[in-house]
């Protein structure tokens, strides 16, 4: 999930975060928040960016977008987007496979996603951009709902205001949290979830842990 509070931060990062990797990507962005004053804006520069995206021989450098792993997860990412029209949310782009040989899907985006959606609930794993607006300024508003998931791995949160994203870090129920950036991690970071996301960390010190086979001795005397 993502909480984006501005379009000051390069439009590139947002759409890393989702599109990375054809969105087959563990902590990519399937779902984003965005405040309402600037949400026409960010979809624009979105669909803008899309465009300009060459889809093609994912060996190639210059390629932007390849297919999706499978022809089972490209008919399930079509089936998604149909779910998502049927419910109700508004297909801006995208949404079908790329009429050309190969299991290419188009990068997708999805605006007016309420709450109770399918999309808004599942996870697509591909190329879906899935964008809910809030009213701007309401920020535990926002974190209610984007903590209102039974996952928890990762998150980020865009804003000028580092007070703000600092408030939003904390309280989203996500084990790795990114500001104003998104993918970057280390391996000095410990990387792991929250909730039905799983227990325990790799990288950084805490998994180590794992490695350790830590005794307690207790005695009375």
């Amino acid at each position: 999930m993502c909480v984006c509070v501005c379009v000051c931060v390069c439009v590139c990062v947002w759409m890393s975060s989702v599109y990375f990797n054809k969105g087959e990507n563990c902590i990519a962005a399937g779902r984003l928040f965005v405040e309402e004053s600037i949400h026409d804006e960010y979809i624009s520069r979105v669909v803008e960016e899309i465009k300009k995206m060459k889809i093609g021989d994912p060996l190639d450098r210059s390629t932007d977008h390849g297919p999706q792993n499978h022809k089972a997860h490209l008919d399930k990412l079509v089936e998604y987007c149909e779910i998502g029209v049927k419910e109700g949310a508004t297909l801006i782009y995208g949404g079908r496979q790329v009429p050309r040989p190969g299991y290419f899907m188009e990068p997708t985006v999805f605006t007016d996603v309420e709450d109770h959606m399918f999309i808004a609930k599942e996870e697509s794993f591909g190329p879906v951009m899935v964008v809910s607006k809030f009213k701007d300024g309401d920020v535990d508003g926002v974190l209610n709902r984007a903590n209102d998931t039974e996952f928890g791995l990762a998150s980020g949160v865009f804003t000028r205001d580092i007070n703000k994203a600092l408030y939003v870090s904390e309280r989203l129920e996500a084990g790795t949290v990114f500001i104003n950036t998104y993918n970057k991690t280390d391996v000095a970071s410990p990387f792991g979830g929250f909730k039905q996301s799983g227990f325990g960390k790799d990288l950084g010190e805490d998994a180590l842990h794992e490695y350790l086979r830590t005794k307690a001795v207790t005695v009375e005397y």
